[in-house]
């Protein structure tokens, strides 16, 4: 199975609403490790897992032990995205809620809600993703809401919402900040609203752009799929360099599909499984080399080459010097590094 991922829009969101909120969002970011840099990668896709970290780091630097509930206040508005014009471009809110339901991973792989009508009720429940994520499912419950009032001008309030956690602020403030009841400890997280706002038209539905919008979307999906079949094979390739050689054959076998297949489905990917393997096993030896005391010749074992000649030459050919001077180059940086913070 793939690592889940989120999609970058959400970081986005949450740096501006740090912002907002007057919290040192650098800070936050710096925590993690990352640089704000980071912001402005295209098709940013983040570690799902690494939602618990962020909102650790986020209540350390914030010192806010609702920081979800509170941040949520200042999420903007989720806009200039696929799933946004999807809602505008439908003839009704449901059906622009359905359409965009199908294409949740363009948001997050871990995204897997769905809808349940009861009567003169609808309830949009999204299994629970664990008390360690409270401060996410708060943050985002807040946003979702803020999202649905403004692709209905306002028109949708909810009515109950629910959380799987237990109520870690005053019961009040949760009300007044979602203005309805709110329950905890509940087997998902969701919201019930009004069934009648799934026939609510909307103002900006337009047949021709829905087709546009909806093909934009699939082309979205499809990509993460490619790169869901780079990212298994990958996985494959870590593996099976530990116990000595990756090839194509065995590699397909593990996905259960033919050499052939996998070979076609690399290259509509944009890639081979020679890059692949490659790329893998210069990224493996630049870590061994700069982060470990491995001996070179453990190198070339681990990163499945059979003589240091081979990784030699396949080395300098990567990087542009060889194994020894990288090391050395490695090791002066972080010296000077370490210096400079004295």
């Amino acid at each position: 199975m793939a690592e889940l991922t989120d999609s970058g829009v959400l970081l986005r969101m949450a740096y501006r609403a740090m912002l907002n909120a007057g919290i040192d969002a650098d800070a936050v970011l710096a925590e993690l490790g990352l640089d704000p840099s980071i912001l402005n990668v295209p098709d940013l896709r983040t570690p799902h897992d690494g939602q618990e970290w962020f909102w650790e780091a986020l209540a350390k630097v914030s010192n806010d032990e609702h920081v979800g509930l509170h941040l949520g206040k200042h999420m903007p508005v989720y806009k200039g995205q696929v799933l946004e014009y999807l809602f505008l471009s439908s003839p009704t809110f449901g059906e622009g809620l359905h359409r965009a339901l199908s294409y949740q991973r363009l948001l997050s792989d871990a995204a897997r809600a769905e809808l349940f009508e009861e009567g003169e009720r609808v309830f949009l429940r999204q299994p629970f993703w664990g008390r360690r994520l409270a401060h996410l499912n708060e943050c985002v419950m807040m946003g979702l809401i803020k999202f649905f009032r403004f692709v209905t001008d306002d028109a949708f309030e909810p009515l109950e919402v629910h959380f799987g956690h237990e109520h870690h602020a005053d019961k009040a403030e949760y009300e007044r900040a979602f203005g309805c009841p709110v329950k905890f400890g509940m087997p998902s997280v969701g919201v019930y609203f009004d069934s009648r706002l799934m026939a609510l038209p909307s103002a900006h539905h337009e047949p021709e752009l829905l087709r546009l919008h909806e093909q934009l979307a699939s082309e979205q999906v499809a990509r993460l799929e490619k790169q869901d079949l780079v990212a298994q094979v990958n996985r494959l390739i870590a593996e099976l360099l530990e116990s000595g050689h990756a090839n194509l054959e065995e590699v397909a076998e593990r996905l259960g599909i033919k050499a052939r297949q996998l070979r076609t489905r690399l290259a509509d990917a944009g890639t081979n499984f020679n890059q692949l393997v490659a790329d893998y096993r210069c990224k493996l030896a630049k870590r061994l080399l700069a982060g470990t005391d491995e001996s070179i010749d453990e190198i070339v074992y681990l990163t499945g080459f059979s003589e240091p000649s081979t990784f030699y030459r396949a080395f300098k050919r990567w990087v542009g010097m060889t194994p020894i001077e990288y090391r050395k180059l490695k090791a002066e940086e972080d010296a000077a590094e370490a210096a400079a913070k004295l």
